[in-house]
């Protein structure tokens, strides 16, 4: 069993539960590990012993574009959609940043992380 991981992925998405942050928009901030066996891969250097990590970013791009209320349901969507796509992909871990939520204080930024597993 292996690890794959994006980390780092950058969006400005209109996410949040705030009318005015569905409306400004925010900085987002993505990071996913995929759990899974990719031994073919590493013996045979053949990309279909894997999960390909650019088909992984372009379904949470997708998902980012959507607007959503809470990081949680962000989450929870990038988690099922990886695990349905990918049946190779044993447990799936993603961490999703809100930059800069509208606190009355000085945060950086929020997260929420989830994994799933088969």
């Amino acid at each position: 069993m292996g690890k794959i991981q994006l980390e780092g992925l950058e969006y400005f998405a209109h996410h949040g539960y705030h009318h005015e942050e569905q409306k400004v928009g925010n900085r987002y901030t993505v990071n996913i590990t995929l759990f899974t066996d990719f031994g073919i891969a590493a013996t045979h250097d053949d990309i279909s012993g894997t999960v390909n990590y650019v088909e992984v970013y372009q379904i949470i791009s997708g998902i980012m574009s959507e607007n959503t209320k809470l990081l949680e349901h962000i989450a929870y969507k990038i988690n099922k959609a990886i695990l349905s796509k990918f049946s190779q992909v044993e447990t799936v871990e993603v961490q999703v940043s809100k930059h800069n939520p509208p606190l009355k204080g000085i945060c950086e930024y929020s997260s929420v992380t989830l994994s799933d597993s088969r």
